[in-house]
């Protein structure tokens, strides 16, 4: 396989263990049959950018050029802290844009990642926001119609929990089971007068709380490293090793681990190496 990296494809299965496909230009790579295999990603010193795909030296905001990011709504800063919109004051920079992506659901949720943690996301995000953060479980607590709306929530309960994952200890292991409904519960009452104050300033509709059930989820680890090493393609072009596991948008190798999304539009060439023995049933899959 040969082309720019995206971020893996994920979906989750009957068992509600999460399926990968790694997307190399217009190919996909099941990753999962993969486990236990020698997987080497190789970057070709190209990168390319995912909107314009003009080369450049350095890739900002997940694979984007630098003149991409000055001007593209999906790389303002109000997508990463959504409290500070500013659609209302006529300087966003691309209203059709926004109403197709900001003005519409989002819901506001717990998930245990490191620990438990309080996000956002849009609608059509569930459950992959929580998969690729690596969450073992999520729960949506609160449906509400901007995202500007859902931010401010957050803001409140994250004065009480982390908005954060601790990436490095996710990926050592899985964090205990909590019991999330619990948890809101918990918490919701102790934010109760600022969401009031939403509600007046936004409409009684605009806030739902949710009565969801949590999602457990189930990634495909075989060993989990004690310590974990980072592979960065800007220093080392080549990612080599037995491909142990994947959890989030890691890879992780029994040399290091590889942030995949990191390293959106970075031109690669991927090869596995498959033992001639394996069953056909258990070979490498492409779709």
């Amino acid at each position: 396989m040969f082309g720019t990296l995206l971020k893996m494809a994920v979906s989750l299965n009957e068992e509600n263990t999460v399926q990968y496909h790694l997307r190399v230009g217009d190919e996909r790579l099941h990753l999962n049959p993969v486990i236990g295999q020698k997987l080497t990603l190789t970057h070709t010193g190209k990168i390319l950018c995912s909107n314009c795909g003009k080369r450049t030296k350095k890739s900002y905001s997940q694979g984007h050029c630098f003149v991409c990011t000055q001007k593209l709504a999906s790389c303002d800063l109000c997508i990463m802290k959504p409290e500070t919109c500013h659609f209302d004051q006529g300087t966003c920079r691309e209203p059709d844009w926004a109403k197709t992506h900001c003005f519409v659901p989002h819901y506001v949720y717990l998930s245990n990642t490191s620990g438990l943690k309080v996000g956002i996301t849009r609608h059509s995000q569930i459950p992959t926001r929580w998969i690729d953060q690596g969450a073992t479980q999520g729960l949506p607590i609160f449906k509400v119609s901007t995202r500007q709306l859902s931010g401010l929530i957050e803001v409140e309960l994250a004065k009480l929990v982390n908005d954060k994952t601790h990436w490095q200890a996710m990926l050592k292991g899985n964090a205990e089971d909590q019991n999330l409904s619990a948890r809101a519960n918990e918490l919701i009452p102790q934010i109760e007068g600022r969401l009031h104050e939403l509600c007046m300033e936004n409409g009684d509709y605009e806030i739902e709380r949710l009565n969801e059930n949590i999602q457990p989820i189930h990634f495909p680890v075989t060993e989990f490293p004690t310590k974990v090493k980072s592979h960065n393609f800007d220093k080392t072009p080549e990612v080599s090793g037995t491909l142990i596991g994947i959890k989030g948008q890691y890879l992780i190798f029994d040399t290091g681990v590889i942030n995949i999304r990191k390293f959106t539009s970075y031109e690669v060439e991927v090869s596995v190496d498959t033992p001639e023995q394996k069953p056909e049933s258990e070979q490498l899959s492409l779709v």
